[in-house]
């Protein structure tokens, strides 16, 4: 960073920071790339909605810590989906937020992550992921991106299979010591007991992800089912989930589900992540029962998205940590 953009977050480092020039000019930016968002959604017919940053359900992905609210059980939002998700069951056919999401703990502190983030959240009810990526193809240009379209498919084993040299087909299939075999011929280390899932998430970070979206934007799609999070499995290879995830030079950007609507299922899913967390020391807050419901009255089919506003304004301005384009950043996690 530069033109003081540095500066510590004390009293005089805040004021530093935000009068640095650089910061300035990234605080109009995001300005001109909110209107640019909002124009875009309004021309193709989405309603923007607003539900809330204090809610009673918080969201059940296993990775993501809510900051629960002292003395009570509510929590600010790490994501609008479920509610979002109960205005698709309230017959709202197209929708979007613009806002702010809130997340806590190990990892959320980093040059990419932030306690306190923008969010872009836009779902389709009676679509798939297809109509997502077209979107994608059209924001992100007239948002002033200028990005290769069409975008690179890959699946997830293609991406593993070119960038790392490892075979995800053992653990697809439940074999462990294959998978971990694998990672071990192409020469990235891995402990005798390493799960696979943690195995598949290192060679993400270090093999795959740094190589994704270089030139253009990558869709990586085709995630194991166990990372199917709330998105249904693939009906042709339920190893599968209807998931993908868009990376521009490296970074992660967006997140996207082809949305489960079995709510048994959906049940099933969120009953072992909050006895995962547990096992772990977490509190995983209270049961999204309100969010169940709408999906037993009847959630249609739907595609849904989120993508990170921070993330993209700092490719727009060339920022290499988010930091730059926040006027108030908290302190790094080492400060």
């Amino acid at each position: 960073m530069t033109d003081g953009a540095d500066a510590g977050t004390g009293a005089g480092g805040e004021a530093e920071h935000a009068a640095s020039p650089r910061v300035r000019a990234n605080a109009r930016r995001r300005a001109d790339l909110h209107r640019a968002i909002r124009a875009w959604f309004d021309a193709a017919g989405f309603l923007e909605v607003d539900t809330g940053l204090l809610v009673d359900e918080a969201g059940p992905a296993p990775t993501l810590d809510p900051f629960f609210v002292a003395g009570e059980r509510r929590s600010l939002i790490t994501s609008p989906e479920l509610r979002m998700k109960r205005l698709l069951a309230a017959g709202y056919p197209r929708i979007v937020q613009l806002g702010k999401a809130f997340r806590r703990g190990l990892g959320e502190r980093s040059p990419l992550h932030h306690p306190e983030f923008t969010l872009l959240e836009w779902y389709r009810a009676g679509e798939g992921l297809e109509a997502i990526v077209r979107d994608l193809e059209s924001l992100l240009p007239a948002c002033g991106a200028e990005f290769e379209v069409p975008f690179e498919r890959l699946t997830v084993e293609e991406a593993f299979r070119r960038h790392a040299g490892v075979e995800l087909a053992p653990l697809l299939d439940g074999d462990e010591p294959g998978f971990r075999d694998a990672a071990r011929g192409a020469g990235f280390g891995t402990a005798a007991d390493e799960a696979g899932e943690t195995l598949f998430f290192r060679l993400l970070l270090d093999r795959v992800e740094p190589r994704l979206g270089r030139g253009r934007p990558t869709v990586l799609a085709g995630y194991p089912a166990s990372m199917a999070a709330l998105a249904r499995l693939d009906d042709d290879d339920p190893r599968l989930a209807r998931r993908l995830e868009l990376y521009v030079e490296g970074v992660e950007l967006a997140n996207a589900f082809d949305e489960l609507t079995d709510a048994a299922e959906q049940r099933r899913r969120i009953e072992r992540d909050r006895r995962a967390k547990r096992a772990e020391g977490r509190d995983p807050g209270p049961f999204p029962e309100r969010f169940l419901a709408a999906l037993e009255a009847g959630l249609p089919r739907a595609a849904g998205i989120a993508l990170g506003v921070d993330r993209l304004l700092m490719l727009l301005c060339g920022a290499s940590t988010i930091d730059e384009v926040l006027l108030f950043p908290d302190p790094p996690a080492d400060a």
